[in-house]
């Protein structure tokens, strides 16, 4: 079970088959597999050891999955950057895990110098860019060139593959240590469920940085089958790919699937081909996913629920559930059921299980639970408790075992002794024909403790008030759920994966 044997196996049986898809750039899996095995030969040459750490900052590329596979293929551990931090923040991650190297590609070579200049240990510095390489900089495709191919190292099982860091707004980001059989279980998980589509290609609009970009990647690789890469996501650069590169299958957020829908290419792309439409960070809206039903007949929807902590999958939502009986049972709005060999229940915070349909922590086990985080016993303790990884995520399950997530325990909102779980608030007010997004949160009032506030971005050209969101709310769900107070804003803060950022919602 080590993740570069996909590639092992595709270049026994598909060697002259496209494996990456990066603009005008293809390369068969015979290619992909040379390159990696030379830059391995490279890193090695230039000091990796087994289990040393190789960083990249960049955006999505072939280069950065050649990175990825070569890291694992010489025995390294990736520790993949968030390209959204500052520059403290890449710092801080680069000296807690000891990142000896560090790729760079052209659209960051701007804060390398002062990333340098903060690192505790300057990271030897490889440039995986087009143009031409800084003084101070290895040349990502000289090194390939100039290197001799090398064996594959073959680590897997509890070998470290990567260190993911999450978090860092509220307090330092922490290292997510995933094994190789963290990562494989995951995607085998996955593939068990939603297997890969044969002969088209996998279309990456979320980072490599990103649990959820880098999870499906790996999947390609064990399936042998061939993935477009877009450098990060732009709703007319997902429609020309679908048009130009034989897409398959795409994977986006609902509030990315909501651009591509408004963007003035959708009507002149033709999406036969496209058999699947994956989504996750956030329930689809039922006002959304009657768009995509309508505008996108043949696609089928899959959603899917996971985190960083578990590599990232836990539970998945198949195409049938958002037919015209998951809509009417609610189940589209479900996150579906655990895959093999995961196991899920709901606790109180006790850590006793709760009765099917009460709200209580979703806690998750299995072999793609990571072992905690680097250098950071507390949070490791905090977060493994009995052999439970607690999300943090508060769920119930029905009595079939369907898991529902209805808020971020931190996030729910207690108005008037009342619990308010914004993902409910947030469909209904997605069901007025003027919204185009929404967020809601909890924001402090005298008398209540907390007051629903929800802010709204309308569609173009439509109008509403504050009056007219709450109206509509009550067709819905309850008086005390609706908001107390509706701000309207031209977009909603995203995260790199395409989450809503209600942190930078909430008054200071």
């Amino acid at each position: 079970m080590f993740l570069t044997s996909g590639v092992h196996r595709a270049v026994q049986q598909k060697r002259d088959q496209v494996a990456t898809i990066f603009g005008d750039r293809r390369r068969t899996w015979r290619e992909l597999a040379d390159r990696v095995a030379r830059l391995a030969g490279a890193l090695q040459a230039l000091g990796m050891r087994p289990g040393d750490r190789v960083g990249m900052l960049a955006m999505n590329s072939d280069r950065y999955l050649e990175y990825v596979l070569a890291t694992w293929w010489g025995g390294g551990v990736i520790n993949p950057v968030n390209v959204r931090w500052s520059v403290a923040e890449i710092v801080y991650s680069l000296d807690d895990c000891d990142t000896g190297m560090l790729l760079v590609d052209d659209a960051h070579l701007p804060r390398v110098a002062q990333i340098c200049a903060q690192a505790r240990r300057q990271p030897l510095l490889i440039h995986a860019g087009d143009g031409a390489p800084p003084r101070d900089m290895l040349s990502f495709e000289a090194l390939i060139a100039s290197h001799a191919p090398v064996e594959d190292a073959n680590r897997g099982g509890d070998d470290l593959a990567s260190i993911m860091y999450t978090g860092g707004t509220t307090g330092l980001p922490k290292g997510v240590m995933q094994t190789h059989l963290n990562l494989w279980s995951s995607a085998m998980q996955r593939l068990a469920e939603a297997p890969a589509l044969p002969g088209v290609a996998m279309l990456h609009a979320a980072p490599f940085f990103h649990m959820a970009g880098l999870g499906r990647a790996i999947m390609q690789w064990i399936a042998g089958e061939p993935q477009s890469i877009l450098p990060g996501f732009d709703a007319g650069a997902v429609l020309r790919a679908i048009r130009e590169d034989d897409v398959g299958e795409v994977q986006l957020v609902p509030t990315m699937i909501q651009a591509v829908l408004d963007h003035p290419d959708f009507a002149r792309t033709d999406f036969s081909r496209v058999q699947r439409l994956t989504y996750g960070a956030a329930p689809i809206s039922a006002a959304l996913l009657e768009q995509v039903i309508a505008r996108m007949p043949g696609v089928g929807l899959f959603n899917s629920y996971g985190l960083t902590e578990a590599c990232s999958n836990v539970c998945s939502n198949p195409p049938v559930n958002h037919g015209e009986a998951g809509r009417r049972s609610g189940l589209y709005r479900s996150v579906g059921r655990c895959g093999p060999a995961v196991r899920v229940k709901i606790v109180d915070t006790t850590g006793r299980e709760v009765p099917r349909g009460s709200v209580g922590e979703i806690v998750v086990r299995g072999p793609n639970i990571t072992a905690g985080y680097w250098n950071k016993p507390q949070e490791t303790a905090k977060a493994l408790r009995d052999g439970w990884l607690h999300t943090g995520d508060g769920g119930y399950m029905d009595d079939a075992g369907y898991l529902f997530v209805v808020d971020r325990i931190k996030d729910m909102i207690v108005s008037g002794g009342e619990n308010v779980y914004s993902a409910e608030v947030e469909n209904a007010i997605a069901q007025h024909p003027a919204v185009a997004a929404c967020a809601v949160i909890g924001v402090p009032h005298e008398k209540w403790g907390e007051a629903v506030h929800a802010v709204v971005v309308l569609k173009p050209d439509h109008a509403a008030d504050a009056d007219t969101i709450r109206a509509h709310c009550r067709q819905f769900i309850a008086g005390y759920k609706c908001p107390k107070t509706v701000e309207f804003r031209d977009a909603l803060p995203l995260s790199a994966a395409g989450k809503v950022l209600k942190r930078e919602l909430r008054p200071a």
